[in-house]
């Protein structure tokens, strides 16, 4: 399926790594202009040395401030993948306050930051957009020690619906992707243990995690114009998990 965006200038957030450094791969590839944002300056070295043409900016996007001198002034972006974010596993009862200002301020708040940086720009353009937020299976179902990610999660999947009734009327889709547990790096370090895996697995119909590239799909597909009467909506990617 052709996507045609080629030619269109993306920001991808938390691009260092995992989905956000394949996601800048795909578009690269696609012919799209990408700034990629990253708190970690050694990863977008690398990235720019694999995409060459790849923007970097890195900042830490739970500095609000930072984060404001960092993107205000980028100039034109079309297309936005809200993709950073932190999974802080705790029990509920030993959630502490750093666990929770660090989750929500990168998790939500940064998004919502992110967003507005972009689409006020799209506004001022009278030009369309669509923005994609990596959400998680995990907003729709409670799990054992996410609770502050679970919450974070949900939160987002309600922003989403909000900032497409808001931003529809300009033209700007958005919407949400709900992964099962993905196997990237995080996701390795988070689900290494063969009985914690089994007792996620047992509740995919699928019977697998999801790899990367399955949600890149989905992102892209997201952003195209194939998608344009999309928004406001949750996409899972999850092999079946969210029907059971």
């Amino acid at each position: 399926m052709e996507l045609g965006l080629a030619g269109r200038r993306a920001l991808v957030t938390g691009a260092g790594k995992g989905i956000g450094r394949a996601t800048v791969q795909a578009l690269h590839a696609a012919g799209v202009q990408v700034v990629a944002v990253s708190r970690t300056r050694a990863d977008l070295d690398s990235l720019v040395r694999e995409c060459p043409g790849v923007e970097p900016v890195c900042v830490d996007l739970g500095d609000w401030e930072a984060t404001e001198q960092a993107l205000s002034s980028l100039g034109p972006v079309d297309l936005l993948v809200n993709n950073a974010g932190v999974a802080l596993l705790q029990p509920f009862l030993e959630v502490t306050k750093e666990a929770c200002d660090t989750s929500f301020n990168v998790n939500l708040r940064a998004v919502i930051q992110v967003s507005q940086i972009v689409a006020r720009g799209l506004i001022a353009r009278g030009a369309p957009g669509s923005i994609v937020n990596i959400s998680s299976q995990a907003s729709q179902r409670a799990i054992t020690n996410h609770s502050v990610y679970c919450s974070t999660k949900g939160a987002m999947d309600m922003l989403t619906k909000a900032m497409a009734l808001e931003l529809g009327p300009h033209k700007i889709r958005v919407n949400a992707v709900n992964p099962t547990v993905v196997m990237t790096l995080m996701g390795q370090a988070n689900w290494s243990n063969p009985q914690k895996a089994k007792t996620m697995l047992d509740r995919i119909p699928l019977g697998k995690f999801a790899e990367v590239e399955n949600v890149v799909d989905a992102i892209l597909f997201l952003l195209s114009d194939r998608s344009g009467m999309t928004t406001g909506s949750a996409v899972p990617v999850d092999g079946g998990f969210l029907a059971t």
